[in-house]
């Protein structure tokens, strides 16, 4: 009976395979923490344009949505029956509005 001398030597060699195993993946969890890292650095610039547009925004929000002293006067005027409607002038506005939306 033969006795195979040339694999004597292949437990080691899987211990080291083993071991670059783990070398390799410590190696590449290491190179994802990395890039977790790195892509925290992220920065942002805002254009003028956009810090104009975010102020006209504010401008807006902060302006009042209805004029009280105007509903006020109207309110009055109504009760009191002196407001009048001008049909012609009522009928030209709502046919130049219809034109524009065309």
């Amino acid at each position: 009976m033969a006795i195979n001398i040339n694999n004597l030597n292949n437990a080691n060699q899987v211990q080291q395979a083993q071991q670059q195993q783990v070398k390799q993946q410590s190696a590449q969890s290491a190179a994802s923490n990395a890039q977790v890292k790195t892509s925290g650095q992220d920065s942002v610039s805002i254009t003028p344009q956009a810090k104009q547009l975010n102020e006209l925004q504010k401008k807006a929000t902060d302006a009042p949505v209805v004029n009280q002293k105007k509903i006020d006067e109207l309110k009055k005027a109504i009760s009191d029956g002196d407001y009048k409607v001008n049909p012609e002038k009522l009928a030209a506005s709502i046919a130049n509005f219809e034109f524009k939306l065309v």
